[in-house]
């Protein structure tokens, strides 16, 4: 699970959406958390989220903790969740994963990655055979293309 883990943090920072390194304090950055969960079933369940920043984090926090349930906040952040598992849930299709909902009361916002493409297809933004041979052009003759 932890290879597929990999996977999807780096197909989503293709993307371009920030993906913390796993562990970091949710305090210091917001973006597209991915987590192996070991204890779902007994291969594990690769599940993602999305993060706020910090300061809207604190934002949704207080207005919480102050029960007010009418502030227009807490529907805006609900509501970027809501985008934010739409595109991931897209990204990752189109990339070859298998996604759905969590399913689960306790990760609300939440996409379970069931499997990602096969070991032998190699992610569609990696280097392709033509990228590499005028790589190896250009260092066999610097100067070429130089005006």
């Amino acid at each position: 699970m932890e290879k597929l883990a990999r996977r999807v943090r780096s197909e989503l920072a293709a993307a371009g959406l920030p993906v913390p390194a796993p562990g970091l304090s949710p305090v210091l950055a917001g973006g597209a958390e991915v987590e192996v969960d070991d204890g779902a079933d007994t291969a594990g369940v690769v599940f993602v989220r999305w993060t706020a920043s910090p300061r809207l984090q604190a934002c949704t926090s207080r207005a919480l903790r102050l029960r007010r349930l009418d502030d227009p906040l807490l529907r805006h952040s609900a509501q970027i969740a809501a985008a934010m598992m739409q595109a991931m849930a897209a990204i990752l299709t189109s990339a070859g994963f298998t996604v759905q909902d969590a399913h689960d009361d306790y990760r609300p916002y939440e996409l379970r990655v069931a499997a990602g493409p096969t070991p032998d297809v190699p992610p569609i933004w990696s280097l392709r055979g033509d990228e590499v041979a005028m790589a190896d052009q250009q260092a066999r003759d610097p100067d070429e293309g130089a005006s």
